[in-house]
Formats: C-alpha cells, sequence, structure tokens
C-alpha cells in the first residue's frame, strides 16, 4: 500500500485502496513481491545492526566513556544507514521495479543516501536513547541486575534487559520517528523533490506517510525484539 501511495501518487483513502487492491488482486495481492523485498530486507537490516554496533563500539574507544553519548549513537546510527544503503540499493532498485514498475525512476544514491543518514540517526539513537533513560532509573537497575545475577536460570524473554513489551514499545516508537524522519529527508533530495512536485504537489512529498507508519510500527518493534532476543539466545554483550 505505501508503494502504491508513494510510486503511484494513489489519491484514494486507506480503506478504498485495501478494498480496490483485495477486489482486482485478491488476498496475495498484499503481498505482492514479498520474496524480493525478504531478499532485500534480511540484509539491509543485518548490515544496518552490524555496522550500528561497531560503529558505536569504536566511538566510544575513541571517546574513553563508561557509556556512548546521544550525539555518539545518532552519528552511528547515521553512518550504519548510510552503509547499509550503499550496499544494499541495488536490491532496493529490483525490488521497486518488480513490484511498482516507474518507481526507480524516483530513487538513486544520493535521494537514499540523503533519507538513509538522519533516519538511521533517528532509528538507532530514539531506541538506545529510550533504552538507556530506562536502565538508569531505580526500576531498570533492579532489572538488571536480576538479569544478571540470575543469568541462565531464567528463560531468553525473562533475559530481554527491557523485557518483551518494553522493547517491543521503544523499537515501535523508534521506528514511527524514523519514518517521519525519512519522509522530510526527500525535501533535501533536490532533484528528487522537484519531480514529485511536479507530479503530485507538495503533498505527494508525504505520498504513503500513514500507510508507511502503520507499516512501520510492526515491523520496527519487530525488528528490535528479534535482535534484542538474538542477541541473548547468542549471548553477545551489550554496548551502552
Amino acid at each position: 500500500m505505501k508503494l502504491e501511495y508513494i510510486v503511484r501518487g494513489e489519491q484514494r483513502n486507506l480503506l478504498k485502496l485495501i478494498q480496490r487492491i483485495a477486489t482486482t488482486e485478491g488476498i496475495r495481492g498484499f503481498w505482492k513481491g514479498n520474496l524480493v523485498n525478504i531478499l532485500r530486507t534480511a540484509p539491509f537490516k543485518s548490515i544496518n545492526f552490524y555496522a550500528y554496533d561497531t560503529y558505536r563500539g569504536h566511538l566510544l574507544k575513541l571517546s574513553g566513556n563508561e557509556e556512548t553519548t546521544n550525539f555518539e549513537r545518532f552519528i552511528a546510527g547515521a553512518a550504519a544507514g548510510v552503509t547499509a544503503s550503499l550496499l544494499c540499493l541495488p536490491l532496493d532498485t529490483v525490488r521497486t521495479v518488480m513490484v511498482a514498475p516507474g518507481g526507480e525512476a524516483l530513487g538513486g544514491l544520493v535521494p537514499s543516501l540523503v533519507s538513509m543518514a538522519p533516519a538511521g540517526a533517528v532509528f538507532y539513537g530514539v531506541y538506545d536513547i529510550l533504552k538507556s533513560a530506562y536502565l538508569h532509573t531505580p526500576e531498570g537497575k533492579k532489572r538488571l541486575e536480576h538479569v544478571r545475577q540470575e543469568g541462565d536460570e531464567l528463560n531468553a524473554f525473562d533475559q530481554l534487559e527491557l523485557g518483551p513489551l518494553r522493547t517491543l514499545l521503544y523499537g515501535a516508537i523508534a521506528g514511527a520517528c524514523s519514518e517521519q524522519r525519512s519522509h522530510e529527508g526527500r525535501l533535501s533530495a533536490v532533484a528528487t523533490c522537484v519531480k514529485i512536485v511536479e507530479h503530485g504537489g507538495v503533498p505527494a512529498l508525504y505520498a504513503g506517510l500513514i500507510p508507511s507508519l502503520l507499516q512501520v510500527l510492526p515491523s520496527a518493534a519487530i525488528s528490535y525484539f528479534v535482535y534484542e532476543f538474538m542477541k541473548v539466545v547468542m549471548k553477545v554483550e551489550s554496548t551502552q
């Protein structure tokens, strides 16, 4: 649905668009291009998370602090977003061509980097700031101490530093903030901005924002949950 709004300039409200897709393409229409999307998302997300942890770890060593600062978190997030975009842009182009032909004309390397740098900074920065703030509260410190003391006696879900629900919530908040920033980031890509405005006016710069937010809330929440869960399962120590 997001691609329908962004690429084809869909003007209908969300419910009418859902009805149109269901009527013309059936239920399977909502999962159109899902396989190629997974093939694109898997390396993109893995590179993103790995790059963020790597950059943040290096910045922490350079600063000599016990904990990364908020500025360092945003810098690491922006660098991670740029890294993943550079490596995965061809896959993103293929996905767009297959799912929404014509959409590749609105993309390109520069607009992707302009969008992903601030979006990555917000996605990782907001989550880490929320996580750090909670872990510094009396409740957070108590939970962290409990997890460290009990260790392997707890199941993987109970070993999550934030707990399952808070992990999902903070992930969703970070995703929503990042998606909003990603849409605003288009304003900096002059060529793309002019092309979009010519076709659909200024409101077209924010096309697909609502369906994007509806999609990104569960997506970001699940991404962060699986990320934190797998760190517990694989016994990867967190860098604060």
